[in-house]
């Protein structure tokens, strides 16, 4: 179990109480089937809503939590410790909600923050293309103004929740300025015709959670859609990256103290030469390295909230709270399959899980290559 946390408040206190009785009751004994079946867990993610966590960072009057976020960071790091699928997708579907919380207009937010803080809503983030990843700017999915409605026009990939979400915030390319000028920010109904989704990926991990390509094919999306003012698309899709960059290192920490925690009560429990393996000075020395890097990497993601939290700026800590924490998850998944031995390869364990899905942390909200570019930025410019 993680180390005993420093909460602000009492209420923070129950609320995390709370989750962890809810990941441990209702999400993890589901896990492994529903990532052996590849069966998206659309209900818990509607238990999650009923429950109040869907929106914990926003404001109450829409129906969120407004906590800070320190705290919602802790609840996402429960939740992921005990289902990662589930855990990255309460961090995408946060995510998508802040291009409305932040940018839309009061009308805006009436109609459709308090469905989607609720959990009636899940939502998605559609800013990657096959030829715009790292170079988000570079993006083509076009949309083009006709009378009462933008008619879009390209595709998109890589979309966690694809087919699968009630509304994606979407980035698309309203004008032929260069690089992001021309890119706008549209809250897209799922159900929009011309909207479809391709077959989901077939991936390493994660394959709880759906991931696909969004086809546009002249889909019309109201001018009421449209979330700040045109050409604000680059700028807001940066913005959530910098907040969804935390929620991606908290998940990993999560995980990271999952694999932890099974390699410790695997290694109490496995007996060679006449005692516990864990007395051995190679595994124990192996543990408290693993133990070392769960600690720092969550203490880095918390410092970054709390920066956030003051209104100070933080692009800098959310870039290097998900570098060190998506590593740490790798080393130390694979760490826990070594600690398990030929056990830790085999499917009767969940450390293999574990080490496959610490793989794309290290690759979705950008590289922990860009999360590098990011920093030296950062550091350029100070």
């Amino acid at each position: 179990m993680p180390a005993e946390r420093l909460l602000p408040t009492t209420e923070a206190e129950d609320l995390l109480a709370l989750t962890r009785e809810l990941a441990r009751d209702e999400l993890a004994p589901l896990a492994a089937e529903y990532e052996q079946a590849e069966r998206f867990p659309r209900e818990q993610f509607r238990l999650l809503g009923a429950s109040g966590l869907l929106g914990l960072p926003y404001a109450e009057r829409w129906g969120g939590g407004e906590l800070s976020y320190e705290v919602y960071l802790q609840v996402l790091e429960e939740i992921a410790s005990a289902w990662m699928s589930v855990g990255v997708g309460l961090s995408v579907h946060t995510m998508s909600c802040f291009a409305l919380a932040h940018y839309g207009t009061e009308q805006q937010r009436e109609r459709w923050l308090p469905a989607m803080l609720g959990g009636d809503l899940l939502g998605a983030y559609a800013l990657s293309e096959t030829h715009a990843g790292s170079d988000a700017a570079a993006l083509s999915t076009r949309a083009r103004l006709d009378g009462d409605a933008y008619v879009v026009t390209g595709t998109k990939a890589w979309i966690t929740h694809g087919g699968q979400a009630d509304f994606y915030t979407t980035m698309v390319r309203t004008s032929d300025q260069p690089g992001g000028q021309g890119i706008s920010c549209l809250l897209v109904d799922g159900s929009t015709p011309g909207l479809s989704a391709a077959l989901p990926e077939r991936k390493m991990g994660l394959t709880g959670s759906t991931t696909s390509q969004l086809l546009f094919d002249g889909a019309r999306v109201e001018t009421g859609r449209l979330l700040g003012d045109e050409g604000d698309g680059l700028k807001i899709a940066l913005a959530s990256l910098s907040s969804g960059r935390l929620g991606i290192a908290a998940c990993s920490v999560g995980l990271a103290q999952a694999a932890l925690d099974e390699a410790v009560a695997y290694a109490k429990g496995r007996t060679q030469f006449g005692r516990p393996i864990i007395e051995f000075q190679g595994l124990e020395f192996l543990l408290a390295d693993m133990a070392a890097a769960v600690e720092s990497s969550r203490a880095t993601y918390l410092e970054a909230a709390r920066r956030r939290d003051r209104g100070l700026p933080f692009q800098r800590q959310a870039s290097i709270a998900k570098l060190i924490a998506t590593d740490a998850a790798m080393k130390v998944t694979t760490d826990a399959v070594q600690v398990l031995g030929g056990a830790g390869y085999t499917r009767d364990f969940p450390v293999e899980r574990y080490m496959r899905e610490a793989k794309v942390p290290q690759i979705f909200e950008g590289t922990n290559q860009i999360q590098r570019m990011v920093i030296a930025r950062e550091l350029r410019n100070a």
